[in-house]
């Protein structure tokens, strides 16, 4: 589903992200680790068109996502705050997001139903706007409207931060329902635990490149945790 192909972004003197080859399949669950500054964010930036690359190209369902905007349709993501419009209420909000999928009304609040454990009674019907809400409830609203349509791709970068312990494993209940309903599933985290629980292949990147991309076994999380552990002097 998703192709990288010489894929560079350089700012200045610095490259921030350097892939020679990426190929994520459909319906696959795919987590991307690494340290701060690592090019997660920045490789989930070029997959969604926010960015340019330098070189090279991301391709999904074997077309540029430069050139083209067909990925638009099958594809649901959340990076961060700014993909939401912060002056909706969270009502508001899934209705537009609804209708750039001709989804009605009726259509958005069935859909939303299945997610009311997820929302804790601590988002509809609060007459609030997206940003009188805290953080963590932010994200949720993010999240949701990235999933609800039902996307043949998901892309989440640190979706886990700022959610309480059970609003984090009722996400990775979320997660998984949906990757094994065939929706590929890309998602980055600092969290090596949760990353390595809802992801069947792990990538690790450092400083724009991948070092390693494993499928996920038993072994995995040990195996990450022993990389990412500094050596003592």
């Amino acid at each position: 589903m998703i192709k990288a192909l010489n894929l560079t972004k350089t700012y200045g003197r610095t490259t921030v992200l350097n892939i020679s080859s990426l190929e994520i399949g459909a319906g696959e669950s795919f987590g991307l680790v690494g340290n701060n500054g690592a090019g997660k964010t920045t490789f989930f930036s070029l997959i969604t068109d926010l960015i340019k690359a330098t070189s090279g190209e991301v391709r999904s369902k074997d077309k540029n996502v430069y050139l083209s905007n067909h990925w638009k349709e099958y594809t649901g993501s959340f990076l961060d705050e700014s993909f939401l419009i912060d002056f909706l209420s969270p009502e508001e909000y899934f209705e537009f997001i609804g209708s750039l999928h001709s989804l009605s009304k009726e259509e958005v609040n069935r859909k939303l139903e299945k997610y009311a454990d997820f929302f804790n009674g601590e988002i509809m019907g609060k007459k609030k706007f997206i940003r009188d809400l805290s953080k963590g409830n932010q994200k949720k609203v993010g999240i949701i409207g990235a999933l609800f349509f039902e996307p043949e791709l998901l892309i989440l970068d640190e979706p886990f931060p700022h959610l309480d312990p059970t609003s984090v494993i009722r996400l990775k209940k979320i997660i998984k329902e949906t990757s094994s309903k065939g929706t590929a599933v890309l998602i980055s985290s600092h969290d090596l635990n949760h990353v390595t629980e809802v992801c069947e292949r792990i990538a690790v990147l450092e400083k724009g490149i991948i070092l390693h991309d494993i499928k996920t076994s038993s072994n995995t999380l040990k195996e990450l945790e022993a990389y990412f552990t500094p050596e003592e002097e």
